[in-house]
């Protein structure tokens, strides 16, 4: 492995608290802050920022017990272990709102708070976003961000007007249960052609017997959203098909529907991050 695929210029900014303890900070419309650190290593080389999802109209905020919120806790968890001492901050997205809520976007809006806050305080790290439903749009819709190296989308709502454009250059992870009734697998596997002609990488997965909750064969999801992040970070190996899949042309509709395999809890060892990522000085 050649280590980190870097964004920007590479540096690392000021150091974490390191204490592994959330934390938010910044400010953004109204003095909301939107990025919640949940690990946070002394001198981060990259990000992941986990978003989760919510509903198409809704102002309400959400409160403090937030089902769409702690289902991405067995995410953030996942993520945390599989990048340990690799120098990897984990963050999640605070939403001002429940819903999309149109053309406001809001969830949007929020994940570039994050993101802005997030670059403002490490630096130009390389980040990649992991979002869920709502958040796997708003991970989508805001990937342009120059902090943006890759997303990993689950289950994501992908509506057929959504532009894509902003994906171009990045590298793009879809995975949808074939049992999902919620968001539409077909839609994201539509999505995922698109955003590969606009110039994107792409792979897309089909969770095989799950629906749109992600609570069947949870452990797959999560060991896989953990070793599919690392390995866009450059930490590990990505799996063969999708290396196969992000050097596919532009025109090429194949291997967006591939079966995501079972994932064992004892990740292979080669690749698997073996010391912190580097940062400058």
């Amino acid at each position: 492995m050649s280590g980190i695929r870097t964004g920007g210029n590479g540096r690392s900014g000021a150091p974490g608290n390191g204490n592994g303890n959330s934390s938010s900070t910044g400010t953004g419309t109204g003095g909301h802050r939107a990025l919640v650190w949940r690990g946070l290593p002394e001198r981060p080389g990259a990000a992941v920022l986990v978003l989760h999802g919510g509903q198409e109209h809704s102002l309400a905020r959400p409160g403090p017990v937030n089902l769409a919120g702690l289902r991405m806790a067995g995410f953030v968890h996942a993520l945390r272990r599989e990048t340990e001492g690799a120098g990897v901050a984990v963050g999640t997205v605070r939403y001002r709102h429940r819903g999309w809520n149109g053309e406001r976007a809001d969830a949007a809006k929020d994940a570039i708070a994050a993101l802005d806050d997030l670059a403002e305080e490490l630096g130009p790290v390389p980040t990649v976003l992991v979002g869920h439903s709502m958040g796997g749009r708003a991970a989508l819709r805001v990937a342009g961000h120059p902090v943006v190296t890759g997303v990993v989308a689950l289950a994501p709502w992908c509506p057929a007007e959504d532009p894509c454009e902003q994906l171009a250059d990045r590298d793009v992870l879809m995975l949808h249960g074939d049992l999902d009734r919620v968001t539409s697998p077909a839609g994201t596997r539509a999505f995922a052609a698109r955003a590969r002609a606009a110039g994107a990488r792409v792979c897309g997965y089909t969770v095989l017997g799950t629906g749109h909750t992600l609570m069947r064969r949870i452990n797959d999801w999560h060991r896989a959203t953990a070793r599919l992040s690392a390995g866009l970070l450059g930490l590990r190996d990505l799996p063969p098909e999708a290396a196969t899949a992000f050097a596919l042309p532009s025109h090429s509709i194949a291997a967006l529907d591939l079966p995501l395999p079972r994932y064992p809890r004892t990740a292979p060892p080669a690749g698997h991050p073996s010391r912190p990522l580097p940062t400058d000085a």
